[in-house]
């Protein structure tokens, strides 16, 4: 039997292992870890990519948000219209500043939140709306800014597992007033470590940005902004660095990969993902809906394939966000209960997916 995992980080490593080494041992041996050389190429160069004028390096992706949020002075009293299908640090990053998020229910098609439902959630505490890039695929960027520029709202994107996709030929984290990155390891680029970045093209966010990434200082022991400790590191520049060079190649062989899922599993009693030519999904993840999510998901692990469920709960229904949270979602709430997550990374092989496509169809097949 084989045994093919939901992620497998280690090839990735060892497919560009001597340009990691040596990046690894370029910061040892400058004797520099905190925000050198390697953190300012990087943050012009994913400023680049995203085709933006700014980027600045942060710890993680909950704080790329929660700054972002900061720089925009949303706080206590204020709502963020955002959505309930995404990871915990989406609603903690608007919680931790004080302000409240309101949910809107998402796309059954997409997943991503339903821009047609935003404009009835905005009351006169509204300040912003957080999309989420969900999976690698855009949200309705076009219709959100128009509601945006209405109701003179920010938008700060949740692009953490966006990495690369685009909405008409412009990339995400280039949309909104901030884009909101994470480079945690399993991300489409990923750091060996924590790691984040906000892109942004306003100097002034950007600069303010800075600041509050370095407890909140203009200059050394001037503490003009009640900042927080979250720097992106050398080290964790210096490997981004050379990863991003492979993005492109690396998210053209998930696309690869999702083609054969979308190919071998269309015939199945399941919903594939669906995406419009006009979005360039990048594949963070590749999530089939299916009424047997438990019993398939079983079955895969009996056959040695690792699937897991992102998410398994709205976020309104988590402990720790309900006390914070207003809104309902019925259409996130069903769709919680169908979605499975199959092993989707560049080290796939055709052969492997094909095993994944063999046995999910032996699992509808036995059920006939």
């Amino acid at each position: 039997m084989k045994t093919i995992p939901f992620g497998n980080l280690k090839k990735q490593y060892l497919s560009i292992k001597s340009e990691i080494d040596k990046a690894i041992k370029r910061v040892l041996d400058s004797g520099w870890f905190i925000l050198g050389e390697q953190v300012g190429k990087f943050e012009k160069e994913f400023a680049k990519y995203c085709g933006v004028k700014y980027c600045v390096g942060v710890a993680n992706g909950m704080e790329a948000l929660q700054l972002s949020l900061m720089a925009l002075d949303i706080k206590k009293g204020d709502e963020v219209i955002t959505t309930p299908l995404s990871a915990a640090a989406t609603s903690l990053a608007i919680i931790q500043v004080g302000a409240k998020p309101v949910f809107v229910d998402i796309d059954p098609v997409s997943f991503n939140i339903d821009a047609t439902k935003i404009e009835r959630a905005i009351t006169k505490r509204t300040k912003a709306i957080l999309p989420v890039h969900l999976y690698g695929q855009m949200a309705d960027m076009s219709a959100i800014i128009k509601i945006a520029k209405k109701y003179n709202l920010k938008i700060i994107e949740d692009a953490c597992q966006a990495h690369g996709a685009s909405l008409n030929n412009k990339q995400a984290g280039n949309w909104g007033d901030c884009g909101a990155f994470s480079f945690y390891p399993s991300k489409n680029l990923g750091a060996f470590g924590d790691g984040g970045a906000i892109t942004t093209n306003s100097k002034n966010l950007a600069d303010k940005i800075k600041s509050l990434r370095d407890y909140g200082q203009i200059g050394r022991y001037e503490h003009k902004h009640m900042g927080l400790n979250s720097r992106l590191d050398e080290m964790q520049a210096g490997i981004l660095r050379v990863k991003l060079k492979y993005l492109k190649k690396w998210n053209g062989q998930r696309q690869q990969i999702s083609k054969i899922y979308q190919q071998e599993l269309q015939d199945l009693d399941l919903i594939l993902p669906q995406f419009e030519n006009k979005t360039d999904h990048v594949w963070h993840l590749y999530v089939i809906r299916t009424k047997k999510q438990d019993k398939l998901q079983k079955y895969l692990a009996q056959q040695g394939i690792g699937t897991q469920v992102h998410f398994p709960k709205v976020l309104y229904n988590q402990l720790a966000i309900k006390p914070f949270s207003k809104g309902k979602c019925p259409q996130a709430e069903r769709v919680v209960k169908e979605i499975l997550s199959l092993p989707i990374y560049p080290e796939l092989s055709e052969k492997e997916v094909k095993y994944v496509c063999k046995k999910i169809r032996s699992f509808f097949d036995s059920r006939q």
